[in-house]
């Protein structure tokens, strides 16, 4: 017997003719709210933390004593904790801010923005906002550095940066050369220009990039004269991560013209050493130099919006998206150039140069280096190195052996490379301990103490900053180990 079945165009018209389904009503998840997560104490803030956000990251807060501190406000140069304790900010969310934390002015701008009800988002039409923040960049901005990219962070003003330069330089070159030790972001294309096996993971990446020894003009030159697909190198002026590096003056001067020779283009990333923070506004201007591209992130949101930016030549921005037809490859993304963030951004830069705040940095990042230069003098046996320029300053310990009694060198110099980052973590467990000072640290150079305070920093802070360090180092090694192992048992 032959089995009929329905045509498949009848059973389609079943369905559509079929009565519709009892409405659901949408029940409201357990949502905590505002004030709900304004008042959540220290042991609730764990457990979400680690049920939601990073375990992992949990485990090295707890060795370093910051899980235990809720921040109920910050003003200024000082976080406020759930007891009352004020906190003197020498990390400075890694150059995030300059204006230190709430910064009235800046406040003041966005409480008029949302008031008036202006727009945040209006990607159909140009936006006023996004106009004069980017003839503001454009005016910051030495030589013809005129066309600015809009976005939210400092990868993906980098990601901008790196595709701009690469269908600038075109098909025929799309080698990128980049440094040891460089830091250029965790979103999966910067990871490749990005130096570090911890970040790039086992991710499949991009395999056109070079990679050369920062500072050494003589492989760069090498490089460029031997592979003529060699378009573009990306730097940062200032290792941040690789531990506060810089290179000398003739070499970005030589790198100048070795790209102007071999035509390859240079990006110069800022995001975390531009903005003043140098005492320049941008760290390159340190050596009559100009890039090709640059960009900025961190503190150009005023400490109150993420906003990145790139900032280019343009004659290279013509060249890769001149044309009507390649105009929209890479235009701003729908977070790119919104209203808020952009007035923020615009009052901050008024306010970076009318508060003189660039001036700042260099005259009291001075004071700083002199300050830390006496304590290198005073502890040669811990303290290796003191660098860096402006406010963006990287503070070395020796290896662990070599801070110990001559006699226990050779037993704990196998450790070393094991022990790497550890004097600087029980420094920084301590100082927030003991003194309330917060301090930061390198991605690959574990033994340096990284210190970014706000631009606002004045020489009082400086003065409790290395006071606070000079009393912790004056107790000795062996009783700065046994002081952090307390505290962990506490």
């Amino acid at each position: 017997m032959t089995v009929m079945t329905k045509p498949e165009h009848i059973a389609d018209r079943a369905m559509v003719n079929a009565p519709p389904l009892s409405p659901i009503r949408i029940t409201k998840p357990d949502l905590l709210g505002v004030e709900d997560a304004k008042a959540l104490d220290v042991a609730r803030i764990t457990d979400l933390f680690k049920a939601h956000i990073n375990p992992g990251q949990l485990h090295f807060m707890k060795l370093l004593g910051f899980h235990k501190v809720k921040i109920e406000r910050a003003e200024g140069m000082f976080y406020i904790d759930q007891a009352g304790r004020k906190i003197l900010d020498f990390f400075g969310g890694f150059g995030s801010l300059a204006f230190g934390h709430n910064h009235p002015r800046i406040i003041e701008a966005r409480k008029k923005f949302q008031d008036e009800k202006r727009q945040e988002i209006a990607i159909a039409f140009m936006s006023q906002y996004a106009a004069a923040l980017a003839h503001n960049l454009a005016a910051c901005s030495p030589g013809d550095l005129d066309m600015v990219f809009l976005g939210s962070s400092g990868s993906e003003a980098m990601e901008a940066a790196v595709k701009l330069a690469e269908r600038a330089a075109g098909t025929k070159r799309p080698k990128i050369v980049y440094a040891e030790n460089s830091f250029h972001g965790k979103t999966k294309g910067v990871l490749a220009i990005t130096d570090g096996a911890l970040y790039r993971g086992e991710f499949k990446l991009t395999d056109n990039t070079v990679r050369v020894p920062f500072g050494d003009i003589d492989a760069t030159e090498r490089l460029f004269r031997a592979d003529p697909e060699i378009g573009v190198i990306v730097l940062e002026t200032i290792q941040g991560g690789g531990g506060i590096v810089q290179a000398p003056a003739e070499y970005w001067q030589k790198l100048r013209a070795l790209c102007d020779q071999y035509d390859v283009l240079w990006v110069a990333d800022e995001v975390q050493c531009g903005y003043g923070r140098s005492g320049r506004f941008y760290a390159f201007e340190h050596y009559g130099v100009v890039p090709d591209i640059t960009a900025l992130a961190k503190s150009l949101g005023g400490g109150k919006a993420a906003v990145g930016a790139m900032i280019a030549k343009l004659d290279v921005y013509m060249k890769a998206y001149g044309a009507p037809k390649t105009a929209m490859i890479h235009a701003q993304a729908t977070f790119g150039g919104m209203g808020e963030a952009c007035i923020t951004a615009i009052e901050a830069l008024n306010v970076l140069y009318d508060e003189g705040l660039i001036d700042n940095a260099a005259d009291t990042g001075a004071y700083l280096l002199e300050r830390l230069e006496a304590l290198r003098v005073k502890y040669p046996k811990i303290i290796k190195d003191v660098r860096g320029q402006g406010l963006m300053i990287g503070l070395e310990f020796h290896d662990f052996s070599q801070t110990l009694p001559m006699v226990l060198r050779p037993m704990v110099s196998m450790l070393d490379d094991k022990l790497k980052g550890s004097l600087s973590g029980f420094a920084g467990a301590l100082l927030l301990r003991d003194y309330d000072v917060l301090v930061a640290f390198t991605e690959y150079n574990r033994n340096v103490i990284r210190l970014e305070p706000p631009l606002i920093c004045q020489r009082e802070h400086v003065d409790r900053f290395v006071e606070a360090l000079d009393s912790l180092l004056s107790r000795g090694i062996v009783a700065i180990v046994k002081d952090f192992v307390k505290s962990q048992v506490r």
